[in-house]
């Protein structure tokens, strides 16, 4: 007599039929090809678009910067002659002044002027720097009306420091993640050459923003998630949810910016972008900015709803489709509860100075929760938490069906009691 003996490896994604792997295969094969259909369509001309006043340099072109270091700071007497302009060894004596300003001595390090020096004398005051003998700094460098050469300060110069903590950063991932991780950092790289050669230009040739904006989020989500997760069902699974509360995401937010009246012309770089790039839609940078924005917390969610629902599948393969749907719910609420938390209190962190000046101007609660700036805030938390707490039950549904497809019954096993062949 013999018994039947069935072994299960369950190291890798487990074999499903082949008509719901054919299913998500064809979905994400047609929407894919839509997306890249949509890509052309919307790929932003080569039209020239002048530069915005505020960031032209005296002649009409785009401010130019060098790098530059602080080799003396005093605070003396203003109206030196020297202040801006470039000379090789001493700054000229200042007159007699009555007022004082911090004077910093700058070596100029790159450009047509590089190894000589400028004057910078900054009166002291809210929002001035605060500039040290050693401060590596950017300065700007243009010409007054009669063609002298001027410099001004820009900003300090942060490119080692953070190419320091941006290495860090790398190696932490790649260590812990392995491989993984290193196909993760290639796909945040795809990421933004999505934003900056596509998203971006397209939005300043006046394309439509909700179609732009979910072409670009589609672009983004093929690449980081099969670049992080692997090509299988499971991964698949993860991203045909993310796709569909993308799109959710997307009517959610076009209906909440209609709704409140929001315009997005209380944060000052949306007036810049209003005053000087004029057939640019403000509501469609805010609608962008709400789509764009809501797709690393979803696929955050679905690809470990994804993951919790093939892995219960696999420990237990006599479970009900029910039953795996049920276990893996538990995890997604769980993980809703704190995910809401971080995408609000984030987006909290990010307002806390407009937070804090409202807080000193003794207006209602109600005015500064209402006020536009803050509507944003909220309309934007509101619409992610609704795309995510929707897409766990949506992608945990998709991820089981994949698990225990239709074409099979509930129940692959054999009868718990061994059966013996006849002899």
């Amino acid at each position: 007599m013999t018994e039947h003996h069935h072994h299960h490896d369950h190291s890798g994604p487990i074999a499903i039929g082949a008509n719901a792997a054919r299913v998500v295969v064809g979905l994400l094969t047609v929407i894919g090809a839509v997306v890249l259909l949509g890509a052309v369509l919307l790929w932003p001309s080569n039209q020239h678009i002048d530069i915005p006043l505020p960031m032209q340099n005296a002649g009409g072109g785009a401010v130019q910067t060098e790098a530059g270091t602080v080799v003396m700071q005093d605070v003396g007497p203003c109206g030196s002659a020297s202040n801006g302009k470039v000379f090789v060894e001493k700054p000229d004596v200042p007159r007699n002044s009555p007022y004082t300003c911090q004077r910093s001595l700058v070596d100029i390090e790159s450009g047509p002027h590089k190894g000589n020096k400028t004057l910078f004398e900054l009166p002291p005051g809210p929002g001035q720097p605060d500039l040290h003998a050693g401060d590596k700094i950017r300065v700007v460098r243009q010409a007054d009306p009669s063609g002298t050469p001027m410099y001004s300060f820009e900003d300090y110069s942060r490119g080692m420091p953070l190419l320091l903590i941006v290495a860090v950063f790398v190696v932490v991932v790649v260590v812990v993640a392995r491989w993984r991780g290193l196909r993760a950092l290639i796909g945040l790289i795809f990421a933004f050459a999505v934003l900056v050669m596509f998203l971006l230009p397209a939005l300043l040739d006046g394309k439509p923003a909700i179609p732009v904006a979910l072409v670009a989020g589609a672009l983004i989500l093929y690449a980081v998630l099969y670049l992080a997760h692997g090509v299988n069902l499971r991964t698949s699974s993860a991203l045909l949810g993310t796709l569909t509360s993308m799109l959710v995401a997307a009517g959610l937010s076009w209906v909440a910016i209609k709704m409140t009246h929001l315009t997005g012309l209380s944060e000052e770089q949306n007036t810049n972008v209003a005053t000087y790039i004029e057939h640019v839609s403000i509501t469609g940078l805010l609608l962008a900015g709400f789509i764009i924005g809501s797709l690393g917390v979803l696929n955050d969610v679905t690809i470990t709803q994804a993951s919790a629902a093939f892995e219960l599948a696999a420990i237990d393969e006599s479970a009900t489709r029910r039953e795996v749907f049920t276990a893996a719910m538990r995890v997604g609420r769980d993980h809703i509860a704190s995910t809401v938390y971080t995408l609000v209190l984030a987006y909290a962190g990010g307002a806390l100075p407009l937070l804090m000046l409202f807080s000193v101007a003794g207006r209602s609660i109600r005015d500064v929760l209402t006020g536009d700036a803050v509507a944003i805030e909220i309309a934007r938390s509101s619409v992610g938490g609704i795309a995510l707490a929707l897409s766990v039950p949506l992608t945990t549904a998709i991820a089981v069906v994949l698990a225990k497809p239709f074409g099979r019954r509930d129940h692959t096993d054999p009868p718990r009691r061994p059966r013996h062949a006849r002899n």
